[in-house]
């Protein structure tokens, strides 16, 4: 599978990290005695995007959401990471009204929301019948992307399956992991785990401008691309998200 879009046009590239709420960030990127309200103005200051997971373990408040929306600038972009509930529990079977709960909360971001994102157990097995049945029953005009774990999902029957339901496919990098790099819907979405060690390493500049290069091309007829760097040790996350910005803007 390819890509699907029009080519012809530059994408919008929205590159942050997982998260923001990092105590050891304190000091590496947060100023010591920036109080933790003021964390988030304080990223949304240097990055365009950031990716919640905290979702994923416990769905936020509708004042949550509001918070958040209103401690970030125009233009800011939230990607949310859906409950592990209807990931892992039930493993995307019957899951419309825990889907549709989710969604309406998540929609308290109105126009930040960016890309949902549903995150498979690793031990979740190829079945093509209960992604299709789960793709169809997703709520219409959102953005929403799956990150398959397993092994046996990461073939061309698959895209084809994601392409069809106009959903993303989820690129991931982590050690001793081969993803393929492509685009199921009109936007890419890109996670990095860390290098030589998960959630941890630091990407190297070289590996970085491997990847800015493969992402251009990637990115060529997309409408937007989404890219979250998820190895919070040692504030790596930050410094490679602005280097891989900075690729990108002189490619």
């Amino acid at each position: 599978m390819g890509k699907s879009g029009a080519s012809g046009h530059s994408p919008q590239y929205y590159i942050g990290t997982s998260g923001w709420h990092y105590e050891h960030w304190r000091g590496r990127f947060y100023p010591e005695k920036l109080p933790r309200a003021g964390w988030l103005r304080h990223y949304a200051g240097c990055f365009n995007t950031v990716e919640l997971n905290n979702s994923f373990y416990r769905l936020p408040s509708e004042k949550a959401f509001a918070s958040w929306y209103e401690s970030s600038p125009d233009g800011f972009v939230f990607s949310v990471k859906v409950s592990r509930y209807i990931t892992h529990i039930k493993r995307l079977k019957d899951s419309g009204e825990a889907v549709d709960r989710f969604v309406t909360r998540a929609k308290g971001l109105k126009e930040k929301l960016g890309s949902l994102l549903y995150q498979l157990p690793p031990n979740m097995r190829r079945n093509d019948e209960v992604l299709k049945a789960f793709l169809s029953g997703l709520p219409p005009g959102l953005r929403h992307v799956i990150e398959f774990r397993h092994g046996s999902w990461l073939v061309e029957p698959v895209f084809d399956i994601l392409h069809q339901h106009n959903t993303g496919f989820c690129v991931f990098d982590m050690p001793g992991v081969s993803c393929p790099l492509v685009a199921t819907a009109g936007f890419a979405y890109i996670r990095f785990h860390g290098s030589e060690e998960l959630y941890a390493g630091c990407y190297s500049d070289g590996e970085l401008s491997g990847w800015a290069e493969s992402l251009k091309e990637l990115a060529d007829g997309l409408e937007a691309v989404y890219v979250y760097f998820n190895n919070d040790a040692e504030a790596f996350a930050i410094r490679n998200a602005v280097t891989l910005r900075g690729l990108l803007e002189t490619y």
